[in-house]
């Protein structure tokens, strides 16, 4: 009457195996996929604009503007990084640069950034183009207008 119980008991071992095996490899996914890195980010779009919103995008897209006016650009990026560096470099026609700035975000899916440039006494006019980096690799350029009133 022993061999009955021994028999149960395998029987039993045999019947929960494949649970056991189903069990370990969900586990090794859910390792997998916590350990996979983040997406990489990258610039989906560059807009110009002379307003932005409170969602830092431009309000009001322009390629135009006037001497005295407030030049926006909204970089948008898409992607996941713990640290990530965006660059503005705005240009005159002539290459001067007119201004360089840089902001670190650690995006996390669609994400808007704002640069802005300004002129007490005015732009000259001409045409400027402004150039984005991330991470010090140029991605997108832009170029615009300054027109007399």
């Amino acid at each position: 009457m022993l061999k009955h119980p021994r028999l149960s008991l395998v029987a039993l071992l045999i019947a929960a195996l494949p649970l056991m095996v189903a069990s370990c490899s969900k586990q090794s996914a859910e390792t997998t996929s916590q350990t996979t890195p983040p997406a990489a980010v990258s610039v989906t779009s560059v807009d110009l604009g002379k307003a932005v919103g409170a969602d830092n995008k431009v309000t009001d897209k322009t390629d135009t503007f006037k001497p005295g006016d407030i030049i926006y650009a909204t970089v948008v990026t898409n992607g996941a990084a713990p640290n990530t560096v965006l660059k503005a470099t705005w240009t005159f026609q002539d290459g001067q640069v007119v201004n360089q700035s840089e902001q670190t975000i650690a995006p996390n899916g669609e994400t808007a950034t704002e640069f802005h440039i300004e002129k007490a006494d005015g732009f000259p006019v001409g045409k400027y183009k402004v150039e984005v980096s991330l991470d010090g690799n140029p991605v997108q350029t832009k170029e615009f207008e300054v027109k007399a009133s």
